[in-house]
């Protein structure tokens, strides 16, 4: 009596052909992920071709197509990848500081450590969301809760016009003057002892 439920076999030689096809596929949208994440770096997301990155990543662009059909499935994935490599710092963690200078000045030199390693990306990527909405929507969606959050911990118990100062420091653009001068742990040590000074 046959069972009208089973399943249709299939074989072992078969399913190694699936798995390596899977895997090639994987790899070649990581490849175009990865050529984005780079471009994104270099000339911005606003300026970013398709073209360009079919080239970067050495496939056709119906194979880009077929991995990514809108723009937005490519930040997404660009914004992900970005964030695996180097995650944002988790700003919950400081609570465990005492409120004030100590938990400012670590937070501070966390976000700025994040900062210069991923200099070349995020100034691009901050630049071109201030013009191009794509890309301001994957700052909303990625960055600005941490940043948000960031805010609200280091500014527990400090006054108004700190409160003013600490989103100044907190700031790419404060840092990237910062950085001129001092590195990050110094940089950090002055924009906790301004804040707390204002």
């Amino acid at each position: 009596m046959s069972n009208s439920n089973a399943q249709p076999r299939v074989s072992k030689t078969r399913q190694y052909r699936l798995g390596k096809r899977a895997e090639k596929q994987e790899l070649t949208k990581r490849r175009i992920v990865e050529a984005a994440v780079d471009l994104h770096a270099s000339v911005g997301p606003a300026r970013t071709t398709i073209a360009q990155i079919a080239e970067r990543a050495g496939v056709q662009r119906h194979t880009f197509y077929a991995h990514f059909p809108d723009d937005r499935s490519l930040m997404n994935a660009c914004s992900s990848l970005a964030l695996d490599r180097d995650p944002l710092p988790d700003v919950e963690n400081w609570a465990k500081h005492p409120a004030g200078r100590v938990r400012i000045r670590h937070g501070l030199q966390e976000i700025y450590g994040w900062y210069a390693r991923n200099e070349q990306l995020t100034s691009s990527v901050l630049r071109d969301a201030e013009v191009h909405e794509l890309t301001r929507e994957i700052v909303d969606l990625r960055m600005a809760p941490t940043f948000e959050r960031a805010a609200e911990i280091l500014g527990e118990g400090i006054d108004e016009r700190s409160h003013a100062l600490l989103a100044v420091a907190l700031n790419f653009s404060c840092w990237k003057v910062l950085s001129t001068s001092a590195d990050v742990r110094n940089a950090a040590v002055l924009m906790s002892r301004a804040v707390l000074a204002a």
